[in-house]
């Protein structure tokens, strides 16, 4: 499995040759750094490190700093490992978009949107009462009966209930890459990836 880590620049459409409006989205994918290998022999399994993102050197601790310089690059916000990387990479390469292909599948993974503390309408789809006739005034988005009383005298997990919705690890799998853009380092995919604009996205390639 190959990749690179990316940040989401935004939402746009295309054309494609028959003129069908295919909406994508447009990636910043690297320059990613390779700042650390593992081996079989000394960590017991074999991944590659990659780094993207520049950070300034104030808000970096020493002993970041000391693992950046030994690849001779500067300190970097992300870090995320590959593992089965197809082709044999060395201290300090650098990947660009270079490493996919315009027509290939790959999956994009991200942190979604975080929607903060919400009800069971908006969280699960719950339809609620939808009327309030019979003096029922206040029970148009609320959850209902949570179960029995006397026994088991407690709420199942699992029970689809209110709460924080969001902000959790999302991959999208199978997104066509429409287009690459080498000399800017983007790459556009077909379709939506989770995260808002500006959020990191680690892209992976299966062979």
């Amino acid at each position: 499995m190959s990749g690179l880590i990316g940040k989401k620049i935004g939402m746009t459409s295309i054309y494609d040759a028959s003129g069908k409006n295919i909406p994508c989205t447009v990636i910043e994918a690297g320059p990613c750094v390779v700042t650390q290998i593992r081996t079989l022999e000394k960590d017991g399994y074999e991944a590659i490190q990659l780094a993207f993102d520049d950070k300034s050197e104030k808000r970096t601790t020493k002993a970041l700093k000391q693992h950046f310089a030994k690849a001779k690059t500067t300190p970097k916000r992300i870090l995320k490992e590959f593992t089965r990387f197809e082709e044999r990479k060395s201290f300090g390469d650098v990947l660009t978009v270079d490493v996919f292909i315009e027509g290939e599948y790959i999956d994009v993974s991200g942190i979604s949107k975080g929607k903060g503390f919400q009800g069971v309408v908006k969280r699960h789809g719950f339809a609620g009462v939808g009327d309030q006739t019979h003096g029922q005034h206040n029970r148009l988005r609320a959850p209902g009966s949570l179960g029995a009383s006397s026994y088991p005298s407690r709420v199942f997990k699992g029970m689809r209930m209110a709460g924080h919705m969001g902000s959790n690890k999302v991959k999208i799998i199978n997104l066509k890459v429409l287009k690459l853009i080498p000399e800017k380092n983007i790459v556009i995919v077909n379709g939506s990836v989770p995260g808002p604009s500006g959020s990191y996205l680690i892209l992976e390639r299966w062979k």
